[in-house]
């Protein structure tokens, strides 16, 4: 399939696609992830990544761009949805070099930043160690890729 949208839908009962992040969900809250749900998942899903980019960030390193926020995966291919702050699954690390969420948290005056949570549907329970990059990860599970989608939030200090 390679990367590109499916019918597969991500919505958030804590904001609105495109709409505005609460404060709770940013470094300048409480800093917990927010709730996730999908439907129309593809047939033959094993298992499930998410990952919150900000492409609006400076660069963090050379042959990137923007910054990554939360990398998350071995979700099980039956599960439709993560809580608000949700502890559970395999952490990889994010941009700030710690496994888990850490939430928008653009320098006072930086303009508006859109914040990318992405979903990914496998065809494969990969069962793969903790600490991968967002990177990392793109790489290792892309042979197994069958659906993708995402919300988007806007956030501005």
């Amino acid at each position: 399939m390679g990367f590109a949208l499916s019918d597969m839908q991500l919505t958030s009962p804590g904001f609105e696609n495109r709409g505005q992040i609460p404060q709770k969900y940013t470094g300048y809250g409480e800093d917990v992830s927010p709730p996730l749900e999908w439907t129309k998942v593809p047939e033959g899903t094993r298992s499930f990544a998410i990952i919150c980019h900000d492409p609006d960030a400076p660069l963090v390193e050379p042959g990137t761009y923007g910054f990554v926020h939360w990398v998350l995966y071995n979700i099980a291919g039956d599960v439709s949805g993560i809580p608000e702050g949700c502890p559970d699954y395999t952490m990889g690390v994010n941009n700030f070099n710690e496994k888990g969420y850490k939430g928008p948290k653009p320098p006072a005056g930086h303009g508006i930043h859109h914040y990318f949570w992405w979903l990914l549907a496998l065809n494969k329970d990969l069962k793969l160690e903790p600490g991968l990059t967002q990177w990392q990860l793109l790489e290792k599970i892309e042979p197994h890729l069958i659906g993708m989608n995402r919300i988007v939030g806007i956030y501005e200090k």
